[in-house]
């Protein structure tokens, strides 16, 4: 029985919250991206786990943050890293890679940001959390 009430609680907001993230963005998207990992790695229990835990990490920069950062990015030509694994959000980066600060000239509409570096890892640009190499969002 239990197993089954879990089972319907992950299959329900797996319904739910693609449909809310396309609607509203950022912990809504993190929520969705978590629950998919969680469910390849755990089954509905990690669905359930994956998702809580994407919405308190993922989708972090404000929608009209996005593209000024991607400008900033490219204007900076940083060399991309190559790194053998997914970028997914929370994988965390090996500390030999690179990150650089974004002014806040850049990340303007975004509130809290503290301790946030970008890298640009097989070509996209990732923000991490500068404290421990993890992955917060790609941005491109």
């Amino acid at each position: 029985m239990r197993n089954k009430l879990i089972g319907a609680i992950a299959l329900t907001a797996a319904f739910a919250v693609p449909s809310i993230a396309f609607a509203q963005g950022g912990a809504a998207a993190g929520a969705t991206t978590g629950a998919v990992g969680g469910a390849i790695v755990g089954g509905p229990v990690g669905a359930v786990v994956g998702g809580v835990g994407g919405a308190v990490v993922g989708g972090i920069l404000d929608d009209a943050d996005r593209p000024r950062v991607r400008e900033y990015v490219v204007q900076q030509q940083r060399p991309s890293v190559r790194y053998e694994r997914e970028v997914v959000v929370g994988a965390e980066l090996p500390s030999t890679v690179q990150t650089y600060e974004v002014p806040d000239a850049v990340v303007t509409t975004t509130k809290q940001r503290k301790g946030w570096h970008y890298a640009v890892v097989n070509n996209r640009t990732v923000i991490i959390d500068n404290n421990t190499h993890r992955i917060l969002q790609i941005v491109d």
